[in-house]
């Protein structure tokens, strides 16, 4: 065989190759893409568990303090003296105690936003210090008394009444029994049964127990949601009914702004032929023209809204059979074209910074719609702030995820507040002035074009919304 052939199998072998290679490296960057998506998701519902947990028990820290700091030594007193266990430590117990004095302080603390954050953190951690790991390890210690068994069960009942999130009582529960079995086997314990309940019966009850108690909290958020649906269902009954007039407006708006030149032929040939019309000026015309073209802008975002109070009221998933290969691009040009801006003030605030165009698969509409939202929110910051910058860009990883980027310079939002802005009718805006409707409606849109959406915020600096978008094959743009 002669060189030149080899080197042409060479090559053939080589194309042949390149789309079986070209397959397996998308497999991977897809599979990466939800792999992150994933990881991201487990960890803001973590966080809005965090803040949940944190956020219920606001009321109950001071009072679990004055509990423990009275309850510790006087029970001390009790196993040590009045009915003596085999084993008590005064040093494990003042530790307790320390750790309970911040929570006194919990409404001067909260002040500070600052500490909010790092209080729900601490609140939790004494929880797990105090009631699963304290207890689990002061019943290994006395080779599971009967005392101290029922002291666990009892401890367990009352992390569930205080950790309202199921989740969150789960994850403390199993952290805080895995510490104080590690600390008892690092102390060298030696395991023994002094009570008349075996370990794994025990261990059988107190899942019974978080379990069932658990199921009883999730019950009662259960309620608290369906009460939402009714809501919800409410809001969706008004926002269909408003369409009806909506529409009218918007054809008397186009019907008027059709026929408005024929108004003013008509009055300046009746003004030419020296006719009794009453004198209008060109400014007022041009005035008239304006506010036709403010009520079509105006009305055509009241229907967006709506469409957004009707997608969220019907708790469905977004049709995805008209999705379609979409340009970014188009859509951010769109957006910025078609926002019905208060002001040119308004428009100079943005800026548009480039990046590589990218398409992706889902709806031109919808993704406009996702911009407006994220515009609204923006220039209303901006606006308090009297002036700002909003920033959109584009850009692409390196495993081959497209990323839409939106950041503004307005106030940013309280690290807390992060986790939940995007649940549906919470709202960090003052009462009466924010629906909760709009980030939900926006990350339901960019899950449904099979993306991915967080927010990356510094108190005082910015606020950063990164829209992540799977690579389209043979998308054609660079």
């Amino acid at each position: 065989m002669t060189d030149s052939s080899q080197s042409e199998d060479a090559r053939v072998n080589r194309h042949a190759a390149q789309p079986n290679d070209r397959q397996h490296r998308n497999l991977r960057e897809a599979l990466l893409f939800y792999w992150q998506v994933i990881l991201r998701r487990v960890w803001t519902r973590l966080a809005a568990s965090l803040q949940q947990s944190a956020t219920y028990a606001r009321a109950s820290m001071a009072t679990f303090a004055i509990v423990e700091i009275i309850g510790q030594p006087l029970y001390y007193y009790i196993w040590q003296d009045i009915y003596p266990q085999p084993f008590e430590s005064v040093w494990l117990r003042s530790i307790c105690v320390l750790f309970s004095i911040p929570m006194l302080f919990e409404r001067q603390l909260s002040r500070h936003r600052n500490m909010e954050q790092w209080l729900a953190i601490y609140w939790l951690f004494i929880l797990l210090f105090q009631l699963p790991f304290f207890f689990v390890l002061m019943t290994l210690l006395n080779h599971l008394s009967s005392v101290w068994a029922l002291s666990t069960m009892a401890a367990l009942m009352l992390l569930v009444i205080l950790v309202f999130d199921w989740l969150m009582t789960l994850i403390l529960s199993i952290s805080g029994a895995l510490l104080a079995w590690a600390v008892f086997v690092a102390l060298g314990g030696g395991f023994q049964v002094q009570g008349d309940i075996p370990l794994p019966v025990l261990v059988s009850i107190y899942l019974f127990g978080l379990v069932a108690g658990s199921a009883f909290n999730y019950k009662s958020e259960l309620v608290a949601r369906e009460k939402l649906a009714a809501i919800t269902d409410a809001v969706g009954t008004m926002a269909h009914e408003l369409r009806t007039p909506l529409l009218g407006i918007r054809s008397g708006a186009r019907g008027l702004n059709a026929y408005l030149p024929t108004l003013i032929e008509g009055y300046e040939l009746a003004r030419q032929h020296s006719l009794p019309v009453r004198p209008i000026r060109q400014a007022h015309f041009q005035q008239i023209q304006s506010v036709l073209n403010r009520i079509h802008t105006e009305s055509e975002y009241t229907s967006a809204v709506l469409d957004m109070l009707l997608v969220n009221s019907s708790r469905a998933a977004i049709d995805r059979s008209t999705f379609e290969s979409v340009s970014i691009a188009d859509c951010v040009a769109t957006a910025l074209e078609r926002y019905p801006f208060h002001s040119t003030r308004e428009r100079d605030w943005i800026e548009r910074a480039g990046g590589p165009d990218f398409v992706f698969h889902g709806s031109k509409l919808l993704m406009v719609h996702v911009l407006f939202n994220l515009l609204k929110n923006a220039l209303y910051h901006l606006a308090r702030k009297n002036g700002g910058r909003i920033v959109i860009w584009t850009s692409r990883s390196a495993s081959g995820i497209h990323h839409l980027h939106f950041r503004d310079t307005g106030p940013g939002i309280r690290p807390e507040a992060v986790p939940r802005i995007f649940e549906r009718f919470y709202s960090g805006m003052p009462r009466g002035q924010g629906t909760g409707i709009g980030l939900a409606f926006v990350r339901l849109v960019i899950d449904s074009f099979g993306g991915y959406i967080r927010c990356d915020s510094v108190l005082g600096e910015y606020t950063e919304f990164i829209m992540s978008f799977p690579e389209v094959a043979d998308d054609g743009h660079d």
